[in-house]
């Protein structure tokens, strides 16, 4: 049995740690505490994580489903198209944007919400370009047909 050479994308940093440092700065920097509101930022807290958690399992599953691993750095024998896939073409790295606000609004800590665009920022340049390169280098045209037809984020 011979051991495949082939690579994934070349991802610098695992985005799940961008999520866990994004919270964890965010819950120590002083200051910016949201208290008033607090139905208000529950809900909308609730209601990002459920998003974030739902769009990060539903593309978990389709990974399973097809045999694909998450991690970018493996190779993707095959694209998908379909579930959340359908709208966003980075269900998961949206979804981690999603719950760093659910922990912002859950927790009061405004610093947590303020930082998940550098988290999506710092994921977009660490992860998101890297792959699509890959992903367009391996799978050319029907991957570049899926680009101009579904969005990065939302």
């Amino acid at each position: 049995m011979t051991k495949s050479t082939e690579r994934g994308a070349r991802v610098r940093v695992p985005a799940p740690l961008v999520l866990v440092a994004t919270i964890a700065v965010g819950w120590l920097l002083p200051g910016l505490r949201i208290d008033h509101g607090v139905g208000l930022r529950l809900g909308l807290g609730a209601l990002f994580l459920a998003a974030g958690l739902a769009l990060g399992f539903s593309a978990l599953g389709l990974f399973r489903k097809t045999g694909q691993s998450p991690k970018p750095w493996m190779p993707t024998p095959e694209l998908i198209f379909t579930g959340p896939y359908q709208h966003t073409r980075n269900p998961m790295y949206l979804g981690m944007a999603f719950l760093t606000l659910g922990a912002a609004a859950l927790s009061g800590h405004a610093w947590i919400g303020l930082l998940a665009p550098v988290e999506l920022a710092v994921i977009h340049f660490t992860s998101v370009l890297p792959e699509e390169d890959y992903l367009a280098e391996k799978f050319g045209e029907p991957y570049l047909a899926y680009k101009a037809k579904v969005r990065r984020y939302l």
